[in-house]
């Protein structure tokens, strides 16, 4: 079933055309990355989306309700955590809840707990690491009651190290809770790794150019990094990548 569709989206800024003629959709429970060329017009689709900018033309659906310039229809997540230093980690992660007018404290106390935050629900953000932060936004995405989260590259600052373990945290917690994801990335193992579908978005005016579907199976194993296929289908994509900043030049 289909929960996310971009139909037809253009948008200018001044006389720059960054999108033209964008569609792609996004089924519940579905994890699909958007990677492309910098510049490419990713950021502007998740403000599209989350209804910080009006499309010049186009419509973005969620299920059957139009959500073009609407606020509040989709959970988001940023490159940095953005947690509020007054509040505690608890607090921080009941936010979206809260401005929802409804919260599940034990619920959360029980994610945290399973991300490995148990005992910091008091704590708060400066007493934590970058890791843990970024465990703490993703649970308060989570735990938000709208239907889709949008990832713009969330660990982009971390060291390769707790990257790769952030990675196979939110697989797991994307095995057992099954939301539907949007994420953006430059990392094209990371895209392979996490994803069902991979979009690759042409040079400005982008649009979709290429669609991969990840011919592996879940859950899925770190051996896959060594699997041929795996390696197969990162050079595919690095190849079309270099071909997109190619034209762009």
């Amino acid at each position: 079933m289909i929960q996310l569709s971009v139909n037809s989206l253009s948008k200018s800024f001044d006389s720059i055309q960054v999108l033209s003629s964008l569609s792609f959709h996004v089924n519940k429970g579905e994890f699909v990355s958007v990677i492309g060329p910098s510049g490419s017009g990713k950021s502007t689709i998740f403000n599209l989306i989350g209804g910080m900018l009006l499309p010049d033309e186009g419509s973005i659906m969620l299920g059957e309700a139009e959500i073009s310039g609407k606020r509040g229809s989709i959970s988001y997540m940023p490159q940095t955590p953005s947690l509020m230093p007054w509040r505690t980690i608890l607090q921080n992660v009941l936010l979206g809840q809260e401005i929802m007018g409804k919260t599940e404290p034990e619920t959360a106390r029980k994610m945290l707990q399973k991300a490995g935050l148990g005992g910091y629900e008091n704590a708060f953000p400066h007493e934590l690491s970058g890791g843990m932060k970024q465990r703490t936004a993703f649970i308060r995405a989570l735990l938000s009651p709208q239907p889709i989260i949008l990832l713009d590259e969330p660990f982009s600052a971390l060291d390769e190290l707790t990257r790769h373990d952030m990675q196979k945290w939110l697989l797991d917690i994307w095995n057992e809770h099954k939301p539907t994801i949007l994420f953006v990335t430059h990392n094209i193992e990371e895209a392979i790794y996490l994803s069902d579908r991979i979009l690759i978005l042409g040079s400005k005016p982008a649009k979709v150019v290429q669609e991969y579907t990840v011919p592996f199976a879940r859950p899925r194993m770190e051996e896959i990094f060594l699997d041929e296929k795996f390696l197969e289908c990162k050079r595919s994509i690095h190849h079309a990548l270099k071909e997109l900043s190619f034209k762009s030049d």
